[in-house]
């Protein structure tokens, strides 16, 4: 284990900031997702989706009544007895009737998967999982992580990193519900301390998630790894799901994540996001700084965290960008950060207050 893995563990700011999830990997307490096992919600599969969702919010008031007097110990989750039909059922029943008019991400294309319809993310019905493992190289607090890259992405980023993921050039392995709880479990026992989902972008497979984790029989708290850009139903669909939602921040208010990641509107479904985590669980935030787009994004991001979200929520200031894929088509991307540029967005961290950053 990496040694800052270790001595995080008695950072007083990281774990105030992340409070649930240092318990959850370490088994004081339980992940959302087994306490939404044990919460009933009385449903038909083929109820409409306007009273699925009624259900459904009235549910989540519950959820969260019952998820303070399991932490609080006033309830013990291991004496509740299993159900027919759950909370996290339900959310697995809604998402199937999402994905017939798909709207998960903040495009709303609306292509009927069910029926081998393709959206902008080219996501069908199984998920096609490229790689999984212990990841060490994620933020101290997360290592070692139990990664899980799935295929496909709802942006079209001209430097991702993982572009051969995100774009399909490689489609990966079909994995099943089953075969997938089993993979989470196996991460989990080896020590890992969550289970971390990305790809690509996870929002595509919400439902196969969903499912995933219906399956799952140990304690591992969720990690939610996206780049921020799903619609509110998705966001409703993860509150007492997702345990610790880790939201990339990409661009500024103005046109850049639309010319470099085909993202319209990007600003507004990431601020929006981000406002719901903080409101459903925890977050970790990461702001990739760019060359040359500190004033027009890295400034304005961090301005907006300290204003909206906390000056001490975590977040991670990333200076790994490198030019990759199609980087070579936006001038300023062609090359790495420079030393100067490093400096001035540490300052600008600093000069809007956040004092539980990390670079």
């Amino acid at each position: 284990m990496r040694p800052d893995a270790a001595s995080i563990l008695k950072d007083d700011k990281c774990k105030r900031s992340l409070a649930r999830y240092f318990d959850i990997f370490q088994n004081k307490r339980s992940a959302k997702f087994l306490i939404a096992k044990k919460l009933e919600a009385n449903f038909y599969e083929d109820d409409s989706v306007d009273k699925l969702w009624k259900t459904h919010e009235d549910r989540l008031n519950e959820y969260f009544g019952l998820e303070k007097k399991i932490d609080d110990k006033k309830v013990n989750l291991d004496e509740i007895e299993s159900l027919k039909k759950s909370f996290l059922d339900l959310k697995i029943a809604i998402a199937k009737q999402i994905v017939q008019r798909c709207e998960l991400c903040e495009r709303y294309d609306r292509p009927n998967r069910l029926a081998g319809q393709l959206g902008f993310c080219k996501c069908g019905q199984h998920a096609n999982v490229s790689t999984y493992f212990e990841h060490m190289g994620e933020e101290p607090e997360l290592v070692p992580s139990g990664t899980i890259f799935t295929c496909g992405c709802t942006l079209r980023c001209l430097h991702c990193q993982n572009w051969t993921i995100s774009q399909w050039f490689e489609t990966g392995e079909i994995y099943t519900s089953r075969e997938l709880a089993k993979v989470v479990d196996e991460l989990r026992r080896s020590g890992c301390r969550n289970a971390n989902l990305v790809g690509g972008e996870p929002t595509p497979w919400l439902q196969q998630w969903l499912e995933t984790f219906s399956h799952v029989t140990t304690n591992v708290p969720v990690v939610w790894n996206s780049n921020s850009y799903y619609s509110q139903l998705t966001a409703k669909l993860l509150a007492g799901f997702a345990d610790v939602y880790l939201l990339d921040f990409k661009y500024g208010p103005g046109d850049c994540a639309e010319r470099i990641s085909s993202a319209p509107k990007y600003w507004d479904a990431c601020t929006r996001n981000h406002l719901l985590a903080k409101q459903y669980g925890e977050l970790i935030i990461r702001v990739l700084v760019l060359p040359e787009h500190l004033e027009c994004c890295t400034k304005p991001i961090v301005h907006w965290i300290a204003s909206n979200l906390g000056k001490s929520v975590r977040v991670n200031i990333m200076f790994q960008y490198r030019p990759e894929w199609r980087a070579h088509e936006i001038p300023e991307l062609r090359r790495r950060l420079t030393h100067e540029e490093r400096n001035r967005a540490i300052e600008q961290a600093k000069e809007a207050g956040l004092d539980n950053f990390i670079t």
